[in-house]
C-alpha cells in the first residue's frame, strides 16, 4: 500500500503532502485543483518497481527509465516532455516522493526530482523500492467496454488521445478468470451482487471483445448502460484477480460516480468497504455528493473501517494548493461538495418560501 504521497513543483502544485489511509481514501475538490494529477501521481510510483519485475538485475537507471516513461504516458504532456510538467513558474526542482509499505510490513520509498529541462525523472534515493511488487489499478473515469475491442493493439502502435491508464485497464479486463477457488471469498460475493442489480453479467471472450449475457439472451456490450458498464469494469477485475484483497496494490479510481445513477452508489460504497475490511487499499476522486455520504453512512466502526476525506483547496491568500484530511468530511472546512448543496438547499428554501409569499399575497 501506499501511505503517505509528497509532491512538489510538479503540475498545478506547490507542495502537497498527503496521508493515506491504508483503507478508503476519498478525494474531493473543486475542478482544477489537481486530484487526476494528485491520484495519477499515485500510481504511477506504485508501479514504478513493477515495470520491471521480469528482470534479474535492476539498477537505478532501469527504474529511472522506466518511471519517466510511465508518467509521460499517463500524464501526456505537451510535446511528451517531462519539463512540460514542471509547476509553471517554479525555480526550484519539482520532487514526488511516495512512501509505501510491503506485506511483511518493512517500509519502502522512491524520492525522485526533474527540472524543466529534465530528460528523465532522476531517483534521488529510494529504500526496497524493487521489492514493492504489489500491481496497482487505476479505473479511469470513462468506461472502456464499449470500445475494448482492438484498443491495445492500435494504442501500441498509433499516437492516440488516451493515456496509458486506459490501456493499463485494458490490459488488466483482458486478463483471463482466476479459478474458482483462487477468487477471495468477497470477490465472488461482490460478483454476485453486481450481477444482480444489473441483471446479468459481461463476457468476455478475450481480445477485447465484450459482451453481456442475460438468461440465455447475448447483447453487445455497447447497448448496456455505461454505469452498468463501469459496474461489470470492477467486477471483471476481481475476477481474474487484478483487484484481490490482501494482495493486490492500491485501486486508484477517478470519478467512479460519472455517468452512474445514484441508485448504485450505495452498492458500490459496500462493496469497496468490504474490500477494505480485507486489505484492499482504496483511493478515490470524486465531485459526488451522493457517493461522499454513503460512505460516511455506511462504514462501520465495529468492522474497524477507516475512511479518510482529502479535500483540495485553492489557497485564497497563496493561490497555492492545498489539503485538507479528516476521518470525518464534516469537520472538513474547505468542503467543495456540501458547499455547492447547501447552497443549492438554500435556493431551493428561498423560493418555496418565495412562492407561498406570492400565493398570499
Amino acid at each position: 500500500m501506499i501511505t503517505k504521497l509528497a509532491l512538489k513543483n510538479f503540475t498545478v502544485f506547490d507542495e502537497l503532502e498527503i496521508d493515506f489511509s491504508p483503507k478508503i481514501n476519498v478525494i474531493i475538490g473543486a475542478n482544477g485543483t489537481g486530484k487526476t494529477h494528485l491520484l495519477k501521481a499515485a500510481y504511477g510510483l506504485c508501479a514504478g518497481s513493477t515495470l520491471l519485475n521480469n528482470k534479474k538485475d535492476v539498477d537505478k537507471e532501469d527504474l529511472e527509465a522506466g518511471i519517466t516513461l510511465k508518467m509521460l504516458r499517463i500524464f501526456m504532456p505537451l510535446d511528451e516532455k517531462l519539463g512540460k510538467m514542471h509547476h509553471t513558474g517554479a525555480s526550484e526542482n519539482g520532487h514526488l516522493k511516495a512512501q509505501l509499505l510491503l506485506p511483511n510490513k518493512e517500509e519502502a520509498y522512491v524520492n525522485t526530482s526533474f527540472h524543466y529541462n529534465s530528460k528523465v525523472l532522476a531517483i534521488q534515493d529510494r529504500l526496497n523500492y524493487e521489492k514493492y511488487q504489489a500491481k496497482p489499478v487505476f479505473i479511469p473515469t470513462k468506461e472502456v467496454l464499449s470500445f475494448m475491442k482492438g484498443f491495445t493493439s492500435l494504442y501500441e502502435k498509433y499516437d492516440l488521445s488516451f493515456d496509458q491508464t486506459y490501456q493499463d485497464i485494458c490490459l488488466l479486463l483482458d486478463l483471463p478468470k482466476l479459478r474458482q477457488e483462487k477468487l477471495h471469498e468477497k470477490s465472488t460475493w461482490a460478483m454476485r451482487e453486481i450481477e444482480n442489480i444489473c441483471g446479468g453479467r459481461f463476457i468476455f471472450y478475450g481480445g477485447g471483445k465484450v459482451t453481456f449475457k442475460t438468461g440465455k439472451i447475448e447483447y453487445s456490450a455497447n447497448v448496456i448502460a455505461e454505469g452498468f458498464r463501469k459496474a461489470g469494469m470492477l467486477s471483471r477485475l476481481l475476477e481474474t484477480g487484478a483487484i484481490q484483497p490482501g494482495e493486490s496494490g492500491p485501486l486508484f479510481w477517478d470519478e467512479p460516480e460519472s455517468n452512474m445513477h445514484p441508485k448504485l452508489m450505495d452498492l458500490f460504497v459496500k462493496i469497496l468497504l468490504e474490500l477494505s475490511r480485507n486489505g484492499q487499499q482504496v483511493i478515490i476522486a470524486t465531485h459526488g455528493y451522493v457517493l461522499l455520504k454513503w460512505f460516511d453512512l455506511l462504514q462501520d466502526k465495529s468492522q474497524a473501517d477507516h475512511v479518510r476525506f482529502h479535500a483540495l483547496y485553492r489557497d485564497a491568500d497563496s493561490n497555492e494548493i492545498k489539503v485538507e484530511s479528516a476521518d470525518d468530511y464534516r469537520q472538513i472546512n474547505e468542503n467543495a461538495i456540501s458547499e455547492t448543496f447547501s447552497r443549492l438547499y438554500d435556493e431551493d428554501i428561498n423560493k418555496a418560501f418565495e412562492d407561498i409569499i406570492r400565493r398570499c399575497c
